[in-house]
């Protein structure tokens, strides 16, 4: 009898930014497979259950055995920070499905449990930077070669595209961000408002707030669990907040709407 597969986002790895149907599948589960880092984030609710726990560049192993454990009668959770589905495992585990002919509605039962993911939990520290169009980048180029990411690059900067930035650099990959910067400067003022957010909800957590002009001065606050947000044209500060306007005002009066509500 087969078991099933859950392809589970554990949001920012917080507890209280996890969703509800996160925790009950995690709870139906009696497997827990992950790396090793997004099983610690939920070790407090899977105490007695098989755990496999798998090095960062495992992602194909990882997936087979999930399929595998499913297969034999197993419930799975595959956990993974942010959204699964976002630079996730869920692409690589329909992949592998799509390959031996899978069929969703008699073959193993899969679902994607969807959770908060870094562009949500990041902006919503920062204030409101991604109240309109935006574009989501990653800058690794292990899976993508880094010409089509400039080109990608290229394009949102030339679209006015607020710009999230997944993945800006690691030990190895330094000249990425700094290319982009060079791009981006080519369309925007130095003064844009940047934030560089590290560990967002952890005990990690690092905010800052600057600019394309400055944003190579924090390079030490990058890195693999670092996002990036860089504003458009209508992005400004306010204080400690970044604040991309939805279009209100070109609308609205909205000092006098708050008058006339005052009156009313």
């Amino acid at each position: 009898m087969l078991g099933k597969l859950y392809i589970v986002g554990v949001g920012p790895g917080h507890n209280d930014h996890m969703t509800f149907r996160a925790k009950q599948v995690i709870e139906e589960s009696d497997t827990i497979v992950g790396y090793e880092t997004y099983v610690d984030l939920v070790a407090d609710l899977i105490d007695g259950k098989d755990i496999y726990r798998y090095a960062m560049t495992q992602e194909v192993e990882r997936a087979h055995q999930c399929i595998e454990l499913a297969k034999s009668g197993r419930i799975v959770s595959l956990v993974s920070s942010g959204d699964p589905g976002i630079y996730g495992m869920a692409g690589l585990i329909y992949e592998i499905l799509a390959e031996s002919g899978w069929d969703r509605k008699t073959g193993l039962y899969v679902e994607v449990v969807p959770g908060v993911s870094s562009l949500n939990s990041c902006a919503a520290l920062v204030g409101s930077p991604l109240m309109t169009d935006f574009a989501v980048v990653s800058m690794s180029d292990l899976l993508v070669p880094w010409e089509i990411i400039i080109k990608r690059v290229e394009a949102a900067a030339q679209g006015d595209f607020v710009i999230v930035i997944y993945n800006p650099s690691s030990k190895k990959r330094i000249h990425q961000l700094q290319d982009t910067r060079k791009i981006l400067l080519k369309y925007r003022s130095p003064k844009t408002p940047v934030a560089i957010v590290k560990g967002a909800y952890r005990e990690s957590q690092t905010v800052i707030l600057t600019d394309l002009e400055n944003m190579e001065n924090h390079s030490d606050k990058l890195g693999m669990i670092t996002t990036v947000i860089i504003g458009n044209s209508s992005t400004f500060r306010y204080k400690d907040m970044m604040i991309n306007p939805r279009g209100y005002t070109s609308k609205y009066n909205i000092v006098e709407a708050q008058a006339n509500t005052k009156e009313n």
